[in-house]
């Protein structure tokens, strides 16, 4: 038995001041948000929370694995109060899968990502969103997928030192390494480094758009990310300028839905971190070596001709005969 995605959705949509005070704890008014005399780095407004000391918030079904230590399944018990539906639809995590502990400061993972130049004002936005932080025991950085109800499923640890990287036990590669929007573009990537130096290098309207990594160049991400969002209308693969990268294309593109829009971007070094670094040699912004069409703007935004041939004849009426026709636009 597993939790129906709508059971999920009520409780993620739980008031976390009503829930508190249901429990017994006590909250304060501050401003248009309350906090949590247990936590007092923490603050909640409505059904969100974020714990300004770690720099991470979320949803209520986190909040309570974060902070009640239960699993997922309990969490969205204690939440709504009901048992699994029967039916299994939209399945819970996995029960093997638990986020690595946080590190309280994240001065490892800082330092790594300025190494590979990633504005720091971006890695504040990527933490506050909860999708990168440093583990505690080993101090790597981990990258956090989430479906679209911001429920965690899936994690990866990079090394901060040496080339260490491994998928955290019980994750779920459909829900990989992403931003989200409510806009109709998405941006493919190979690894989540490429996807934030992407948006370094073209930082204007980023948050209006959605970026996802593969975790490598399989489609099982992307068969997820798209399962979710029907509504896309154009997809950027934007896989490394590699033998590997390059023969994942066509494979990609069987995954996209005929419906949308599918545009190759190929960068101008190995990798989108490679011009990201680069990028003050480069001339004149030009991150991009080549721009290729794979399927349906083209169609899309053909215009319609019409020969004179095919014009109907109709009877005209006169305001002023023969220069101003009734219905007619008339330039003078």
């Amino acid at each position: 038995m597993s939790y129906t995605q709508e059971q999920i959705d009520r409780a993620n949509q739980v008031d976390l001041e009503q829930f508190l005070r249901s429990h017994g704890e006590q909250v304060t008014k501050s401003g248009n948000e309350y906090r949590w005399k247990r936590h007092d780095s923490l603050t909640i407004r409505g059904n969100k929370w974020f714990r300004h000391s770690q720099s991470k918030g979320g949803y209520p079904v986190e909040f309570v694995m974060e902070f009640f230590g239960k699993t997922f399944p309990e969490a969205v018990s204690l939440l709504i109060g009901e048992v699994p539906a029967h039916n299994g639809a939209a399945a819970a995590p996995s029960a093997d899968f638990r986020l690595p502990p946080r590190n309280r400061y994240a001065a490892a993972a800082m330092a790594y990502l300025r190494q590979r130049n990633i504005p720091e004002e971006l890695v504040q936005e990527f933490y506050k969103e909860g999708l990168i932080y440093e583990d505690a025991q080993h101090h790597n950085i981990v990258f956090v997928g989430k479906d679209e109800t911001g429920i965690p499923r899936y994690a990866h640890c990079k090394g901060t030192e040496g080339s260490f990287r491994m998928d955290v036990q019980g994750s779920d590669k459909a829900h990989n390494f992403a931003y989200r929007s409510d806009g109709k573009s998405l941006f493919v990537f190979e690894a989540p480094i490429d996807l934030m130096s992407f948006i370094a290098l073209y930082p204007n309207d980023w948050k209006m758009r959605n970026y996802l990594s593969l975790g490598g160049v399989g489609a099982k991400a992307l068969e997820g990310f798209l399962s979710e969002r029907k509504d896309m209308e154009t997809v950027y693969i934007c896989t490394d300028s590699d033998k590997a990268g390059n023969d994942a294309v066509n494979r990609l593109l069987e995954s996209i839905p005929e419906s949308m829009t599918v545009i190759r971007l190929i960068p101008c070094e190995k990798d989108w971190n490679e011009v990201l670094k680069q990028k003050n040699k480069l001339p004149d912004g030009k991150y991009i070596s080549r721009r290729i069409m794979l399927r349906g703007e083209s169609e899309k935004k053909a215009v319609p001709m019409i020969r004179m041939r095919e014009v109907q004849q109709t009877e005209v009426e006169w305001l002023w005969y023969p220069y101003i026709p009734f219905g007619k636009l008339t330039i003078i």
